[in-house]
């Protein structure tokens, strides 16, 4: 894989089409929604934080993915039984109507259904992200969610890649902050969750996407020797061949690897058996890490010609990479490892 670095200027050409393909290790390149040349209703726009721990995590998603938008949030705790409580909802037709910023850097973003008791903000303060809400009857149990989390950054460094598809004036531009510090809680009815040892992660999305996708994606963030360590890896999208998504973060430091593989394990039926052990590595031999699954965040929405399979599993992380031939070693570092299928 010849590996390109991107260079700073706009994102797209005047025919829609990516200036150029590759990756880097901050958002260099220029977003425009006005640029964009494919038809309205295939931009995909999104903001989605998952901040967690080995006891417990929540993730919230504010998504316009033009004919539809989705709110989503999910409060986890781990354990001999995870307790997991979820709620969604989803507006028709949006079309860039949630104004998703332009950027990861500045601007705020929120949402506001005063009918269902909904008000939550993703803000930048004082050099630090916040996610700040309330969220009434969450998860159909009548019991509200606060949440007011401060997310602070760990490293200059951050995963970024511009990917094509096949089809002209389709892209993805994406970047993934790791390994970002958080303060603040959650609280569900009477419970309160302290994140003050939690680790957060942002994947800001934007672009244009064919209708069928198949991706991995995997994400994790902890300490190794009084270090942030954590990392971005994934595939199964786009034309990748300028770049993959792969990226090590340890303190202040960012190792860009190439190829990496999710080996899931198989049902006696040929179907994926989630919560074995799973192995992630490369065909070099430079990553090698064993998936211990504590549990599956499972949802399939079928909607006649719209559908979204996801498994996203969670759990801890044990192995090694190798970089200039140093070896990195990990132990339980938690985080999540998933498989989407989308139709969309």
């Amino acid at each position: 894989m010849e590996q390109h670095l991107l260079s700073a200027g706009p994102l797209l050409n005047e025919e829609g089409n990516l200036c150029e393909a590759g990756y880097a290790f901050s958002l260099v390149k220029e977003y425009d929604r006005k640029a964009i040349k494919a038809g309205s209703l295939r931009i995909k726009e999104w903001d989605y934080y998952y901040v967690g721990d080995k006891e417990k995590g929540i993730a919230l998603t504010i998504a316009d993915n033009s004919y539809m938008a989705l709110i989503s949030g999910t409060i986890l705790r781990f354990g001999k039984k995870t307790k997991e409580n979820s709620s969604s909802v989803m507006k028709w037709f949006t079309k860039g109507k949630l104004s998703l910023p332009s950027t990861s850097k500045e601007g705020d973003l929120s949402f506001v259904d005063k009918k269902k008791g909904i008000d939550i903000s993703f803000l930048h303060e004082g050099g630090k992200r916040r996610l700040k809400g309330l969220w009434k009857a969450f998860g159909g149990k009548g019991m509200d969610l606060h949440f007011d989390i401060t997310l602070e950054e760990t490293s200059k460094n951050s995963m970024v890649i511009a990917t094509p598809f096949a089809k002209k004036a389709h892209f993805y531009y994406n970047q993934k902050i790791n390994n970002q510090k958080a303060n603040g809680y959650a609280k569900l009815g009477e419970e309160i969750l302290d994140f003050a040892s939690s680790y957060g992660v942002l994947d800001w999305g934007r672009g244009v996407w064919t209708y069928k996708n198949t991706w991995y994606w995997s994400s994790a963030n902890g300490e190794v020797d009084g270090l942030p360590f954590g990392w971005n890896l994934g595939y199964g999208f786009g034309d990748t061949s300028k770049a993959s998504e792969n990226m090590f973060f340890v303190g202040d430091k960012v190792f860009k690897m190439n190829d990496v593989r999710f080996d899931i394990p198989l049902l006696d039926n040929g179907g994926d058996d989630f919560l074995s052990p799973w192995r992630i590595r490369s065909d070099s031999g430079d990553i090698k890490i064993e998936f211990h699954p504590v549990y599956n965040r499972h949802s399939d929405t079928n909607a006649l010609l719209i559908r979204s399979n996801q498994n996203q599993v969670f759990g801890t992380f044990s192995g090694y990479f190798l970089y200039e031939g140093k070896q990195y070693s990990f132990n339980d570092i938690p985080g999540f490892a998933e498989k989407v299928y989308n139709r969309w």
